[in-house]
């Protein structure tokens, strides 16, 4: 039981004064932000010091709440530890000659990445142990791995601090030396002309974090002597740079979340001139891949809202000779291509599902691969291999562990290469049942809840469900197993994946209604989602919990401020929260980029609509239900201080006893800890929340 007689922290209340469109907001807990430089000084002011002892209190107020729970999660940890197969591997694909592996052995965090010559049966050759690499660092993270095309230098990134500001170095794959070359602040990926020596990367500006510039670093010069090869001025685009799948062509792209824009140069020239595919268009989006003398275009061209297929000329690649391959369909979504040399494979959505559609060039044969269950997820690896028959592709439902299978697009036989071990003893997938419902929201739309739980667990009042969903940026989160979840399950919960608004579940237009000015559908929609489970007897207000993350826990402080007498528990992890000051602070990561997301305050009419569901801005006195809230110190993307200030807010003005709790990972960002193992221990703290809630924390 908990232990009402320890008593929370309570913030110093400061009040600065917010002023926009004469309306006047009273922030009295504005005091917590601090800047980076204040963050990282080694000797800490005084503002830092009070913040830093706040934060401290409130983790200490959660470990004293959480006393009576913590061998449980240790118990939780363990359970969700032994069903993972901790000396696992990858299934080797091929690249250029080489096949690479990624494999984990027992007892450790992180992953070690190799590599065989020619055939799985020659020599293994180690790339990276992160385990050795990530030693003596609260934080680590590995990423940005780019072999260049003579396949003897292997540029990678490392993040130390998880505010995704990455280091960039090489190592010379053939010596195991790693040269002196450092370039800092960058965004970890990289690309190699085919020079074998000249590589392009991505800086961050160092205030806001934006993509902002592509430089060329020559190897074996130091890092001042870069050339800036693009410099994105429009601080609402972000820029990245990718090669081409045939190895032909550098591309960089400038990208708002409404507008594209792509150039390109020749691989085999790294000096020469950057071209232009097409120049930006607002409401414009396209995407460039390459095949022979066409560059290959995923674009929403001519209203085609859920994107069509088209291609170009390399040689006069702007919209004026763009031409059909895939027309455009008002019911199926285009996601995604892969090229091959003789097959054309499409990724699409039709009523909320998956579908493989694998064309010839040829035209003489069109047909998409078949699946069974009533939800699921397939996915199409990166299959690097052009001139490949073979379309490797994951499949794995709510019931089904992870299948990694290989696809001859020629005969339309399959292997399947890999199958997900849940390991512990206990797992067996017959024991589960998935389904999809559809719940009807106020305007009348059907909303999709994907539900997974054990078939002997009756539905009724008395059920224990967890809601959640994301519903932010056109993301969609796949109906996929996971075996951390079990530990719900087999304790008779119900898992409900509410595919709201926001995503692009039913296509396009599924997004657009859950954004700017249609953004309180996908609250809505959570709400009648819940409100269907309730009704239909799945579960009650007893024993309904909601959860979501980073845009999803905007979501849960909406929900939360809304309809709170709906949950009796809501798991807030790094919440976007604070969405006024947040999108009038152009200093702060991610705000420029994101004004076609949510609006840009400046502007009164998204003013006024943002403020009326911005979570902290609309605490009230009432009862809310029990409440957990996480954060990360060194979040880049949604700052401590959103969640910290909201929690302050809520335990000044709820008028309920219900537990109220915040816990800071002072070493990590908005991804949470670092190392496989460490993560599992967040969720176990996450799941016992809730269990403790249900009197299952035993």
């Amino acid at each position: 039981m908990v232990n009402t007689s320890i008593k929370p922290p309570k913030a110093e209340k400061i009040p600065t004064e917010l002023e926009m469109h004469g309306d006047i907001r009273i922030d009295n807990y504005f005091w917590m932000r601090l800047s980076d430089q204040q963050k990282n000084a080694a000797t800490k002011d005084e503002q830092t010091q009070k913040v830093l002892n706040y934060l401290d209190a409130e983790n200490e107020y959660y470990s004293q709440i959480t006393a009576h729970t913590l061998d449980f999660k240790d118990q939780l940890f363990e359970e969700m530890k032994s069903r993972i197969k901790e000396d696992d591997e990858s299934v080797p694909y091929k690249k250029n000659g080489y096949f690479y592996i990624t494999k984990y052995r027992k007892g450790g965090q992180y992953p070690i990445f190799t590599r065989k010559k020619s055939s799985l049966e020659a020599e293994e050759q180690l790339l990276f142990d992160v385990n050795e690499l990530a030693k003596g660092h609260d934080y680590f993270q590995l990423g940005g791995l780019n072999v260049s095309t003579n396949n003897e230098l292997v540029a990678f990134a490392v993040d130390t601090v998880s505010r995704r500001q990455y280091v960039i170095q090489v190592k010379n794959l053939v010596t195991g030396e790693i040269y002196k070359d450092k370039i800092t602040n960058t965004t970890g990926g990289s690309v190699w002309a085919n020079d074998n020596k000249s590589l392009f990367y991505t800086k961050k500006d160092p205030v806001s974090l934006r993509s902002y510039k592509i430089y060329k670093h020559v190897l074996g010069t130091d890092a001042s002597e870069d050339v800036e090869v693009y410099h994105e001025k429009d601080d609402t685009f972000n820029v990245g740079i990718a090669k081409t799948k045939s190895n032909d062509y550098i591309v960089i792209a400038s990208y708002s979340t409404v507008s594209t824009e792509y150039r390109f140069l020749d691989a085999n020239s790294p000096t020469s001139e950057l071209k232009i595919v097409q120049k930006r268009e607002r409401d414009l989006e396209y995407s460039v891949s390459h095949y022979g003398d066409f560059f290959y275009l995923l674009t929403n061209k001519d209203n085609a809202t859920n994107f069509k297929l088209m291609k170009t000329p390399v040689s006069k690649p702007s919209k004026e000779n763009w031409v059909d391959v895939i027309p455009h369909r008002e019911d199926t979504l285009l996601e995604d291509i892969s090229i091959f040399k003789d097959y054309l494979v499409l990724e699409e959505r039709n009523n909320g599902l998956n579908k493989i559609r694998i064309k010839r060039w040829d035209n003489s044969e069109d047909y998409y691969l078949p699946f069974d269950e009533e939800t699921y997820t397939v996915d199409v690896y990166a299959n690097p291999d052009f001139d490949s028959e073979l379309l490797r592709y994951s499949y794995n439902s709510m019931t089904t562990p992870n299948s990694v299978i290989d696809f001859n697009m020629k005969d339309q036989s399959k292997i399947l290469q890999k199958e997900q071990e849940v390991l512990g003893g206990t797992f067996d997938k017959n024991n589960y049942t998935s389904k999809r419902v559809w719940a009807t929201a106020r305007d009348g739309k059907k909303v999709a809840i994907s539900l997974v739980y054990r078939k002997d667990t009756e539905l009724n009042e008395n059920t224990p469900v967890l809601q959640y969903a994301y519903g932010s940026y056109g993301y969609t989160i796949p109906d996929s197993f996971s075996t951390v979840r079990l530990s719900l399950l087999d304790r008779g919960f119900v898992y409900a994946l509410a595919h709201i608004r926001g995503s692009e579940y039913l296509g396009r237009q599924w997004y657009e209604d859950g954004k700017l000015l249609t953004k309180k559908n996908t609250f809505t929609d959570f709400i009648d989602c819940s409100k269907y489970l309730i009704a239909n007897n799945y579960t009650s207000v007893k024993h309904l919990y909601a959860m979501g993350g980073s845009a999803g826990g905007l979501l849960m402080g909406a929900i939360a401020n809304m309809n709170p007498e709906l949950y009796n528990g809501i798991i807030a992890a790094v919440p976007f929260v604070d969405v006024i000051s947040t999108m009038l602070d152009e200093s702060i990561p991610l705000t420029t980029g994101e004004f076609d997301e949510w609006g840009n305050p400046k502007n009164k009419i998204y003013y006024d609509y943002i403020k009326s569901y911005s979570p902290y801005d609309q605490v009230k006195a009432k009862v809310y239900p029990n409440m957990l809230v996480t954060t990360g110190y060194w979040d880049s993307q949604v700052q401590y201080w959103e969640p910290a200030k909201w929690v302050a807010k809520l335990r000044e003005l709820k008028t309920d006893s219900n537990i109220l709790l915040m816990h800071t990972n002072m070493e990590a960002g908005h991804g949470g800890a670092s190392g496989r193992f460490n993560a599992l221990k967040e969720t176990a703290r996450d799941y016992s929340f809730i269990l403790d809630l249900e009197n299952k924390a035993k």
